[in-house]
């Protein structure tokens, strides 16, 4: 239940900035043709991340790499997030919420996967 609802998230959201683009976001102000573009167009890759996590949960066991994959990718993006606060300050509070999803929530999330879907070894023969 938990990593379909962590699936969610990047289908709303992702599907909200194409239709939206960045003025739809919490916070969000008018911005360049350039910069539209490119943020309509990353949350292409945000969007099928969500349906890439409910399309694994089908068989959670034979996709379990899917998912941690990207959740792990997920979790990454802390980092830039981070750089953006050290460079232009704290973004709206939703975002602060999403770097502690990241930061904290998703790796917790990857380790329950991992104990609850462990890897198993193929019979080669």
């Amino acid at each position: 239940m938990v990593i379909a609802v962590l699936g969610t998230v990047p289908v709303l959201s992702g599907l909200l900035g194409i239709v939206g683009g960045p003025g739809a976001l919490p916070g969000g102000e008018p911005v360049n043709a350039t910069i539209d573009s490119e943020y309509r167009f990353i949350n292409v890759f945000w969007l099928a991340a969500g349906l890439l996590i409910w399309w694994s949960l089908r068989r959670p066991e034979q996709r379990a790499d899917v998912t941690r994959v990207i959740l792990a990718i997920a979790s990454l993006g802390a980092v830039p997030r981070l750089v953006s606060v050290a460079v232009t300050g704290w973004p709206h509070p939703v975002f602060v919420g999403a770097l502690v999803l990241e930061l904290l929530v998703v790796p917790l999330v990857i380790w329950w996967h991992v104990r609850t879907f462990p890897r198993r070894v193929r019979d080669r023969s």
